[in-house]
């Protein structure tokens, strides 16, 4: 990597510690950020005394970029939680501290316990799955409704239903690509100056995460012997200050093309339920199953996401009803009155 970009990494860490630190003011935050400062600046010496043996020249003084100051701005203005996924992006360390977390959450205590509640957490993919069909049923369903007020064609209505599916089911699929991995981009060049740092000064590392541990409410010493136990270990040791000091979770990088199938089929089997009543129908038959199924579909969608929700399943069932049942509603009006216009 190179040095003099190290030596900015470092010195706009110990920049942002600082801004943080003011914004913790009174806390035991404080003296945390503070601390990781003052720890920052010493890497960077290390990194500055690399550039000069390699005769490179690094700067008098570090002059903090535009985003490094919107950052900071941002920081004051909100707060540090509220900043934390930016912070994280910037490499600030300390951000699992700011982590939504089960009260009495219990601090690690051996190597075997890091990250051990990261794992068995498969639900994100079925929350996906359900909020992935029910934007096609949605939309989908809004769309064909639409159409079937401004015209009473069953070929138009079908057409129409059948690019509603492909059109929405490929935006989904784009957004969903870029949006994970661009992410996977920013926790792999986060985990890449882990590690290069992690080779360049393992003790100072050690130090950070010590000071991490202290925050979360070990004792000084056994902060530090846990720590040092970690660091021994170079595969445990990136993933343990990946996951304390800057809050990601590795085993969560995805990937950009099952993410992407995934939101198209997802969308696509919802956006399909409205359509079919017009493959084996036509006119007003189609058109009222197709209100049928949709509503079916819809109840069942929201009983489904009252599994995320805590809410009671009937419930949600009907307010998904009643939005789905809103939105076909108002767009076959809006349809209607457009047909009406234009014939």
């Amino acid at each position: 990597m190179d040095v003099l970009e190290s030596w900015r990494e470092e010195k706009r860490s110990a920049y942002l510690y600082r801004i943080i630190s003011d914004a913790e003011s009174g806390t035991p935050l404080q003296i945390l950020f503070l601390e990781l400062a003052q720890a920052a600046e010493r890497q960077a010496e290390i990194w500055a005394a690399e550039a000069a043996k390699t005769g490179v020249a690094v700067p008098q003084a570090y002059l903090p970029e535009l985003r490094v100051r919107i950052a900071a701005g941002l920081v004051r203005r909100f707060g540090v939680r509220a900043m934390r996924p930016v912070l994280a992006a910037m490499k600030v360390r300390g951000m699992s501290l700011y982590a939504s977390a089960p009260a009495g959450h219990p601090m690690p205590t051996a190597l075997e316990q890091i990250g051990l509640r990261h794992k068995g957490m498969g639900g994100g993919n079925l929350r996906a799955a359900v909020f992935g069909v029910n934007d096609g049923l949605v939309s989908n369903a809004s769309l064909i409704m639409g159409v079937a007020g401004a015209s009473g064609q069953s070929g138009v209505i079908m057409l129409s239903g059948i690019a509603g599916l492909l059109a929405g089911a490929f935006s989904m699929a784009a957004g969903e690509y870029l949006s994970v991995r661009s992410q996977r981009e920013m926790y792999e060049y986060q985990i890449g100056l882990e590690r290069d740092e992690l080779e360049q000064y393992p003790s100072e590392e050690a130090a950070e995460l010590a000071l991490i541990f202290q925050a979360k409410g070990l004792e000084r010493e056994e902060a530090r012997r846990l720590s040092e136990r970690m660091i021994a270990d170079p595969d445990q040791a990136l993933d343990t200050l990946t996951r304390e000091e800057l809050g990601l979770n590795p085993d969560e990088l995805g990937s950009p093309w099952g993410a992407a199938l995934f939101s198209f089929f997802a969308f696509a089997i919802g956006a399909m339920v409205p359509l079919l009543p017009f493959l084996v129908a036509t006119g007003m038959p189609a058109l009222f199953s197709a209100i049928g199924t949709t509503a079916v579909a819809l109840f069942a969608v929201g009983a489904a996401l009252s599994l995320f929700t805590g809410r009671h399943a009937w419930l949600g069932g009907l307010r998904m009803l009643a939005i789905g049942g809103a939105a076909g509603g108002a767009t076959y009006l809006i349809g209607r009155a457009l047909g009406v216009v234009l014939a």
